[in-house]
C-alpha cells in the first residue's frame, strides 16, 4: 500500500486541534509513543447512561496501534475514556474534535502509563458481530 500526498487545506479547520488536523490534511493524526510504537487517531461517540440530553453521547480517543514487524496492520489499540459529551452522536465527536494536537498526546500517554492496552480491534469488531471498522 503505497501512500498519497494530498496537500493541506488550512480553509477546513484549525490544524492545532485533532479535528481539525483531520480536516485540515484529510488523514488521521498519528503519533509515536513513549513505547517506540505508531499509533493513529480516531474520534468516536459513544451513547452513555448520562440522564441529562447534553451528555447522552460522549466523544473518546481511538488509538489504532500499528505492527512494527512482518505484513503492515494494526495490532491493537488503546482508547480513552469519554473526554467530551454532546446531545448526539455528532455533537460529542465535534467537542472531542477540538482538543489541542497537545492534549492528544498526553491522553495516549496517558493510556500507555495506564497499561490500557485493549484488545485487536478486529477480535472486539468479531465478538460484538459487527461488520467494518
Amino acid at each position: 500500500m503505497s501512500g498519497r500526498f494530498l496537500p493541506a487545506d488550512h480553509s477546513r479547520g484549525d490544524e492545532r486541534t485533532i479535528g481539525g488536523y483531520m480536516a485540515v490534511h484529510d488523514r488521521p493524526a498519528a503519533f509515536e509513543g513513549s513505547d517506540g510504537l505508531s499509533y493513529s487517531v480516531a474520534i468516536e461517540a459513544a451513547e452513555t447512561d448520562e440522564p441529562e440530553p447534553s451528555r447522552r453521547w460522549g466523544g473518546f480517543l481511538l488509538f489504532l496501534r500499528w505492527r512494527r514487524v512482518g505484513e503492515q496492520g494494526v495490532e491493537g489499540h488503546l482508547e480513552t475514556d469519554f473526554l467530551a459529551w454532546g446531545d448526539s452522536a455528532e455533537a460529542a465527536i465535534a467537542a472531542t474534535g477540538a482538543l489541542p494536537l497537545a492534549d492528544v498526546r498526553m491522553h495516549l500517554e496517558r493510556c500507555l502509563q495506564r497499561g490500557t492496552r485493549g484488545r485487536p480491534w478486529r477480535d472486539a469488531r468479531d465478538d460484538a458481530g459487527e461488520e467494518g471498522v
